[in-house]
C-alpha cells in the first residue's frame, strides 16, 4: 500500500514539474521576443524608408480577389473584395533568437516604415476593422516584412459600348507609391506575371459578366513630380447576352412580326390595320426607352440602338404600306367613277341619237327638273347614274379584293426583316468585341499579358 502512494506521489511530483518546465520555457520564448522587438525598434525611424539614401526598395505584390461584382454600366465603376498582400526586406529589422518568423498583430504595423500605396483608379475603398482590424505582419530572421489587409474597393472602369450587349472589358486597378519615385521604390510581382493575380472561380458571383481572365503589366507613370512605379491589373468581363435576349430582342422581333400580320388584313378594314400600325409602333417606343435605362447616356449608337432603329423603321413601313394601299385604292375608285359616269353619258346620248336635238333637249331639261324640284319630300334622292343601271355597291372592284401592295409587302418586308437578323447576328457574334488594354504611358517596365478561361 505505501508502495503505490510513493508512486503516485512520484507521478504527480514528475507531472507538475514537466508543467513548470513547459511554463518556464514559454515564459523564456515570450521574453526573448519581447526583447527582440525592443531591440528591433530600439532607434528605428519609421519616417525612413528601407535604404533611405541608398538603393531602390523593391514591394512585391500579390492580389486573391475573394469577390468581384457588381458591375455597375451606368457608374462605370465596379467592386471587389481582395486580400491585398506586400512584401520588401528592411535590413534594420534583422533578428536572431529562437524564432524563425515574429507573428505580430497589427498593433506593430504603426511601429515601422510600410510602403505608402494607394489605388490610383479607385472612387471608394474600405479597410475592413471587424472585429479588429484585419491586417497580418509578419517579420522574418532576414528582414523580410510580410504586410497583408483585407480591402474592399469601387474602382473606375471606363467602358466602350458601341457593341452593347455583345460586348466586353477590360477594367484596370492600378496602384503604387503616392510620395516615393520610381528611383525610391520600384514595386513588382511577387509570383510573377501568371499566378499574381488569383480569382477563384467559386468567389465570383457575375450576374451579368463573365470573368474570362486578367491582364497584368507594371508601368511607369509620368507627372510633374516624377516617375512613378505602378502596377496595373486589368479584368477581362464578357457580358452575358441572356438577359437582353429575353428582356428586348425577342419582344422586339415579336412586335416587328405582328405588325406585318396586317399585310393579311383585308384593305377594306381600315379601323384594324390603323389600330394594328399605331399599337406596334407605340410598343416599339415603349421597348426602346425601357432598354435604353439601363445604359449610361453615351452620345453615339450602340449596336441594341441599331437593332432597334431598324426594328421601328420595319413596323413604321409597315403603317406606311397600309396608308399608300388606301390612298391609291381611293385614287382607283376616283377614276373608275368617273370612267362609269362618262359611259353612263354615252350611254345616254346613243339612246336618244332618232331624236331630233331639240326634243332630246326638252326632254332631259323637263326629266331634270322633274327629278328635282318635283320629289316628294318623303322620296329618296335619286341614285347617281352608275348606280341606276343597275349596279350594285359589293360590285364595285375598288373595295374588295388584295391591293397589289399588299402582296409584295407580304413577300418582301419577311424576307428583308430576316436577312437583316442574318446580318446583324452573324456580324456582333462573329467578332471579338474584347476591349483591349488600355496603359496609362508609352514606356512599359514589365509588359505581361495573360487571358485564360481558367481564372
Amino acid at each position: 500500500m505505501n508502495t503505490c502512494l510513493s508512486s503516485r506521489s512520484l507521478g504527480v511530483v514528475f507531472s507538475l514539474c514537466s508543467l513548470g518546465n513547459v511554463s518556464a520555457n514559454d515564459k523564456v520564448n515570450s521574453d526573448n521576443i519581447t526583447r527582440i522587438l525592443d531591440r528591433l525598434l530600439d532607434g528605428y525611424d519609421n519616417r525612413l524608408r528601407p535604404g533611405s539614401g541608398g538603393g531602390v526598395t523593391e514591394v512585391k505584390t500579390d492580389i486573391f480577389v475573394t469577390s468581384f461584382g457588381p458591375v455597375s454600366d451606368v457608374e462605370m465603376e465596379y467592386t471587389m473584395d481582395m486580400f491585398f498582400r506586400q512584401m520588401w526586406v528592411d535590413e534594420r529589422l534583422k533578428f536572431e533568437g529562437p524564432t524563425e518568423i515574429l507573428r505580430l498583430n497589427n498593433l506593430m504595423v504603426d511601429k515601422i516604415w510600410t510602403p505608402d500605396t494607394f489605388f490610383r483608379n479607385s472612387k471608394k475603398s474600405i479597410s475592413h476593422n471587424m472585429t479588429t482590424p484585419n491586417k497580418l505582419f509578419r517579420i522574418m530572421k532576414n528582414g523580410t516584412v510580410l504586410y497583408t489587409m483585407r480591402l474592399t474597393i469601387s474602382a473606375e472602369c471606363p467602358m466602350r459600348l458601341m457593341d452593347f450587349p455583345m460586348d466586353g472589358h477590360a477594367c484596370p486597378l492600378r496602384f503604387g507609391s503616392y510620395a516615393y519615385t520610381s528611383s525610391e521604390i520600384k514595386f513588382t510581382w511577387k509570383k510573377g506575371p501568371i499566378a499574381s493575380v488569383e480569382c477563384p472561380k467559386e468567389s465570383m458571383s457575375l450576374l451579368q459578366y463573365d470573368l474570362v481572365g486578367q491582364t497584368l503589366s507594371s508601368e511607369i507613370f509620368k507627372s510633374n513630380t516624377g516617375h512613378y512605379s505602378v502596377q496595373v491589373v486589368h479584368f477581362h468581363l464578357q457580358r452575358k447576352i441572356g438577359y437582353y435576349l429575353i428582356q428586348t430582342y425577342i419582344p422586339l422581333i415579336m412586335v416587328v412580326v405582328l405588325s406585318q400580320v396586317s399585310f393579311w388584313i383585308n384593305k377594306e378594314s381600315v379601323p384594324a390595320r390603323t389600330v394594328a400600325g399605331i399599337t406596334t409602333v407605340l410598343t416599339m417606343t415603349t421597348l426602346s426607352i425601357s432598354a435604353r435605362q439601363s445604359l449610361p447616356k453615351v452620345a453615339y449608337a450602340t449596336a441594341m440602338d441599331w437593332f432597334i432603329a431598324v426594328c421601328f423603321a420595319f413596323v413604321a413601313s409597315a403603317l406606311v404600306e397600309f396608308a399608300a394601299v388606301n390612298y391609291f385604292a381611293t385614287l382607283q375608285a376616283n377614276r373608275l367613277k368617273k370612267q362609269r359616269a362618262r359611259q353612263d353619258k354615252l350611254e345616254v346620248l346613243a339612246t336618244g341619237s332618232d331624236d331630233n336635238d331639240d326634243t332630246i333637249s326638252v326632254r332631259s331639261l323637263k326629266r331634270r327638273n322633274h327629278s328635282v324640284c318635283c320629289s316628294e319630300p318623303g322620296d329618296d334622292p335619286p341614285l347617281p347614274i352608275f348606280l341606276q343601271q343597275g349596279s350594285a355597291f359589293p360590285q364595285i372592284p375598288q373595295l374588295a379584293g388584295t391591293s397589289p401592295i399588299d402582296t409584295y409587302a407580304r413577300v418582301l418586308f419577311p424576307l428583308g426583316f430576316a436577312l437583316f437578323n442574318l446580318i446583324y447576328w452573324y456580324i456582333y457574334l462573329a467578332k471579338d468585341t474584347m476591349e483591349k488594354a488600355r496603359y496609362i504611358s508609352n514606356t512599359l517596365l514589365y509588359p505581361y499579358i495573360r487571358l485564360t478561361s481558367e481564372t
